[in-house]
């Protein structure tokens, strides 16, 4: 991997070897999150009949668990709050008198139950975002054009998603930080905009969460922020065992050191 040398007018923030990070980011074992398997992976259907209910009372679509899921989590159901109804499998016993000799002693019924409430309709305490000195996420978003919105994924192991030039992260979200510079980094990286391309110019999923997550490895360690260990098993999760593409390296230097800058720069008259 060659040296990335930035070329500036004006001397660049000091930060830390960002080769040397993505070597290790290979190299040195890392961890997953909890957060990508907190939440029950519903099935498509579910995902569908939650979006239906939710629209048919207003509500804003969001990560789904039940009332005890949501305690768990630190978060209560709002009072008079009614439960999304899903369908759940249930596992159903034959009475030994009515089974014939090809069939199985239990069989998997299903049955629609209102046992379960989105995000929206709970309450409790915000996590607290992470107080970044000489760094903001709002100067960033507008020196490079990007547009926060609301979280509206039923899927609770997302942490986030970005879409054109449009960025979420989930309400609960284990390392929000992480993963807002990730979302940023697939807009910088030009990754939302592909599907505007020929299916031969996309870049394929594996190397685009690789390139986003150095991304946001690189910001993160440069503002001293938590989150590497993950950030290197997020990385390897993906490259199952094989190295960062010079050309992508590349293009994470480069998307890291303007999504530094646009959150650092400066007003005329702060000059």
């Amino acid at each position: 991997m060659k040296t990335y040398h930035k070329n500036h007018d004006r001397q660049a923030p000091s930060v830390p070897d960002w080769t040397t990070i993505l070597t290790q980011a290979v190299s040195t074992p890392g961890m997953m999150l909890e957060a990508y398997s907190a939440f029950h992976n519903f099935s498509i259907g579910n995902q569908l009949l939650a979006l239906f209910q939710c629209q048919q009372r207003g509500i804003t679509p969001g990560p789904i668990k039940t009332f005890p899921g949501w305690q768990a989590l630190g978060r209560s159901v709002r009072r008079g709050e009614r439960a999304l109804t899903l369908c759940m499998p249930i596992i159903c016993r034959r009475h030994a008198a009515e089974m014939n000799d090809d069939e199985k002693e239990t069989f998997t019924a299903f049955v629609y139950k209102p046992r379960w409430f989105v995000l929206a309709q709970t309450e409790g305490e915000e996590f607290p975002a992470p107080t970044i000195p000489d760094y903001s996420f709002e100067r960033a978003f507008t020196v490079l054009g990007i547009e926060r919105i609301e979280f509206d994924f039923v899927d609770g192991n997302c942490q986030g998603f970005a879409r054109k030039r449009q960025v979420a992260v989930n309400p609960v979200a284990q390392l929000p930080h992480k993963t807002l510079f990730h979302e940023i980094a697939h807009v910088v990286l030009g990754h939302t905009s592909e599907a505007d391309f020929s299916d031969g110019a996309a870049t394929p999923r594996n190397l685009r969460e690789v390139e986003a997550e150095a991304v946001a490895l690189l910001c993160c360690e440069s503002l001293g922020l938590d989150g590497a260990a993950y950030s290197r098993g997020y990385i390897q999760h993906w490259l199952q065992g094989d190295v960062i593409p010079e050309q992508s390296a590349q293009k994470i230097l480069r998307a890291a050191d303007a999504i530094l800058r646009a959150g650092r720069e400066q007003t005329t008259e702060e000059n």
